[in-house]
Parts: structure tokens; C-alpha cells; sequence
């Protein structure tokens, strides 16, 4: 309601309009009383400070006893309190007491990925050969050979019957061209596992190496019995029947290969090369299209490791003996693409072959005889060299697994006669061994080795 109301001092006083509001009564249960009091929830957090503090200061008594009152007022939920008790453990030598309350940290909260880690800590024992094997894989993959050699020699310390660890080491010896000791580390494994393909094929490739070639197929085919679906050995097969020039087997073994990994251009570039020698050629120029094509669809997704300039070299090589130099001129310049960027991405040194063959091509294609490589040969003998001696040598590179594993890598190279006296070398790479567990990602190595295949 309104109500104007005149204030008067002595004189008269304006009048002023406000509003009276009405009072309502409170509602008889609001002016009850609380008979009794809400109860308090406990904080979870509450002693935390306490308990880092303690810890930091490595009074470890009392950081336990702190831990024991977090822990029965929130009904053992504080994962903080579990986390620090945790870690005293471990620092006391109570590995498995450790592990359980980590285990329980990760229950909690299953997303953070520090719990994780100290659940595996809790796990890696210095005398675990297992471990050791592994740790020394995963270190031959990123290439670093030290820490490698140190797990791997740890491992065969303490199990020197570990077959794992030796394939492991004897794939390291076959990469740096140690055959002869690689196959002796082979022959402790073929007594544990002797029906290991990748065993076998790396015992193939390791005679390829020494250029016994009629043991190495023997070997390689008994890999291809005990996994007659493995594409590597498959490409090891047809290698070394290149290098023997035996080109329908050649063939035959690339053809199965590439049922099983038609993404792979080096595989259609070997098939091209033993298609050249069976004088079919134009199945080979499908072959070497299939191939170039495959290889620049690698260097597109940025795999520069995986790009191979000697598809081009070969293709342009086929097409310069077929009288078409424009074609031949165009791969050229794609080979140089390739090696530029292998050698800004890389530290990579290009086989002599390989460079001697460039430089033939590029001088009948009147492009130059100056390529793009800048580092000197290695072997300054190798400009002596006719077209009719051949070499042969296996590289390992590991690709890493919780199993020993090894990449085995070859070339070969088949001389073709160009025009106007230039030569011609269709160069091919180094195929992966067989890993013991198949694995869904491919990695290659750049070539380090090669073998010239004489033609007939």
C-alpha cells in the first residue's frame, strides 16, 4: 500500500511516496529447529600436503603412519596416499607390494598414463632376458647399435642358450658383412629352433653374401616350406635366381611375391628385369610403369626412405634400348628428383654401380655426365671394372618385435647393351628378411649392397 507522509521541522517539508510492504508469516515447519546437524563428508585430499611433505624429505615412518589415517578415513579411495605408499615400497625393495597398489592407482583413475608407467617400472627386472631382448630390438630398429649390442650381450649373460637374443646378434653381425660369425650364431639357434623360417632365411642370405649361391636356395627354399606364404622370402628367392640368371625361376618366385605384396614397386622392378632377359618386353615396360608408379605414390606420402631412384634408372634404361629417348629422358629426371631428396633427408651414400651407370646414360642422353651425387666413390677401382664381373652381399637391418628379427638385403644388377656405346645397368634393391612375428608396417633401408647379373 501508498501512504504520503509530510515532514514537518519548523517549516513544510516536501512529502515523500513509499511503499509499505506487507509481512507474511514464516510457515511453521521453517521455524522448527535442525534436530540434528548434516553429516560431513571427509576430504580425500586433506593430508596431502602432509603427505608430500614427509616424502620429500625422505622420512618415510612417518609418511606411512600419515598415510594409514588418510587411508581409514576415506576408506582406502585416496589415490594419492595409494600412489606415495606405492612408491616406498619400491624404494624399500617390496617390488610386488608396489606393483599391486600401482595396479590399484591405474583402477582408479584409468586414464592417467603416469599410473601406467609406474605399473610398468614395477615390471622391468635387470635380469630379464626377455626384456633385455627387446630393449635391444627396439634399439636396432632406431638404429642406435651401442645400447643394442649392450642389451642384447646382457641378455646371453645371463641365458647364453637365449635363441632369441643370438638370432638378434647375428643379424647385427650379418648387417655390418660378418657372415662367417652371423652363421655361426645361426647354428646355436638351428639347435633350439629348427624350424624357424626366418632362421633359415637369414642362413640364405648370409651363403648369398658369400656368393654360394646353390646353398643359399637351399636354404631360402626350406624358409619358403616353413612359410610358403611369406612374401620376403619369396623376393629373396627370385633374387638370387636373378643373380644366377636363371630368370624363369626368377620369375616365378617374384610373381608369388607380388600376389602377396602388390603395393611394393621394387618387386615389379625385379619382375621387369627377368621379364628383359625372357625378352618379353612388353610385359616388362607394364612391369617398370607398375613400378614407377608404385614408387612415386611412397614419395608422395612423404616415406623418403622409401622412394627408389634405380626404378627410374632401370625404366629409362629399357626405354633408351627401345629407341625412345624422350621417355628414357623423362625417368632420368626423376632419378635425379629422388636422389635429391634421398640425399637432403639422408646421409646416404649411392652404390658405385649405380653412379658409373647414371653417368653412362646421362652422357648418351647428352644431359651431362656431372649427376647430382657429390660424394666420391668409396672404391676408386670400380671405374676398372667390366660390365661382366657381378658381386653379391647381404645386409641385415632388424625391424624390431618382442622376437629377434632381421632384414636381410641384396641386389643384383643386369647389364643390357645400349646405343652409341653407353651402358646399361638395371640396378635392383635390397629385399627385407622374414620377421619371426609378421608385422603390419614395412620398413626399408636404403641399398648398401649390390650384385651384377650378367646377361647371356
Amino acid at each position: 500500500m501508498e501512504r504520503e507522509i509530510s515532514i514537518r521541522n519548523g517549516s513544510l517539508a516536501p512529502s515523500f511516496l513509499f511503499h509499505e510492504r506487507t509481512q507474511f508469516p514464516a510457515s511453521a515447519k521453517s521455524q522448527k529447529p535442525w534436530l540434528k546437524k548434516a553429516p560431513e563428508f571427509p576430504i580425500l585430499e586433506k593430508l596431502n600436503w602432509l603427505i608430500h611433505l614427509h616424502y620429500i624429505r625422505k622420512d618415510y615412518e612417518a609418511c606411512k603412519a600419515v598415510i594409514r589415517e588418510q587411508l581409514q578415513e576415506t576408506q582406502g579411495l585416496c589415490e594419492y596416499a595409494i600412489y606415495v605408499q606405492a612408491l616406498i615400497f619400491r624404494l624399500e625393495g617390496n617390488i610386488q607390494e608396489s606393483l599391486e597398489l600401482f595396479q590399484t592407482c591405474a583402477v582408479l583413475s584409468p586414464q592417467c598414463a603416469d599410473n601406467l608407467k609406474q605399473v610398468a617400472r614395477s615390471l622391468f627386472s635387470p635380469e630379464n632376458t626377455e626384456l633385455l631382448t627387446t630393449l635391444g630390438l627396439l634399439y636396432l630398429q632406431l638404429g642406435i647399435y651401442q645400447k643394442a649390442f649392450e642389451h642384447l650381450g646382457n641378455a646371453l649373460t645371463y641365458d647364453p642358450t637365449n635363441y632369441k637374443a643370438i638370432l638378434a646378434a647375428g643379424s647385427m653381425m650379418q648387417t655390418h658383412g660378418d657372415f662367417d660369425v652371423a652363421l655361426t650364431k645361426y647354428r646355436v639357434v638351428a639347435c633350439a629352433v629348427p624350424e624357424s623360417p626366418p632362421l633359415w632365411n637369414n642362413i640364405g642370405m648370409c651363403f648369398f653374401g658369400k656368393k654360394k649361391y646353390v646353398a643359399a636356395i637351399s636354404c631360402l627354399k626350406r624358409a619358403n616350406y616353413l612359410a610358403p606364404f611369406d612374401w620376403k622370402i619369396l623376393y629373396n628367392l627370385g633374387l638370387v635366381h636373378l643373380t644366377m640368371q636363371q630368370y624363369a625361376s626368377a620369375f616365378h618366385f617374384l610373381s608369388a611375391a607380388i600376389s602377396f605384396q602388390p603395393r611394393m614397386g621394387e618387386l615389379y622392378m625385379l619382375l621387369a628385369v627377368a621379364l628383359t632377359n625372357l625378352e618379353d618386353t612388353e610385359n616388362a615396360r607394364r612391369a617398370y610403369a607398375a613400378a614407377v608408379r608404385l614408387d612415386n605414390v611412397s614419395a608422395i606420402d612423404s616415406v623418403c626412405h622409401r622412394c627408389n631412384p634405380l626404378v627410374n634408372l632401370n625404366y629409362a634404361v629399357l626405354l633408351y634400348n627401345q629407341g625412345e629417348k624422350g621417355g628414357a629422358l623423362a625417368q632420368y629426371q626423376q632419378m635425379e628428383k629422388k636422389v635429391n631428396l634421398l640425399k637432403d633427408s639422408s646421409s646416404l651414400e649411392f652404390d658405385s654401380e649405380m653412379v658409373e651407370m647414371a653417368q653412362k646414360l646421362g652422357a648418351a642422353l647428352q644431359v651431362g655426365e656431372a649427376l647430382v651425387w657429390t660424394k666420391p666413390v668409396k672404391d676408386p677401382k670400380s671405374k676398372h671394372r667390366t660390365t661382366s664381373t657381378s658381386k653379391a652381399a647381404g645386409v641385415q637391418q632388424p625391424l624390431g618385435s618382442n622376437q629377434a628379427l632381421g632384414q636381410a638385403m641384396s641386389s643384383a644388377a643386369a647389364f643390357r647393351k645400349l646405343p652409341s656405346g653407353a651402358g646399361g645397368t638395371p640396378l635392383l634393391t635390397k629385399p627385407p628378411s622374414l620377421p619371426l612375428e609378421p608385422e603390419s608396417t614395412e620398413q626399408a633401408c636404403p641399398p648398401e649392397a649390390s650384385a651384377q647379373i650378367r646377361e647371356k
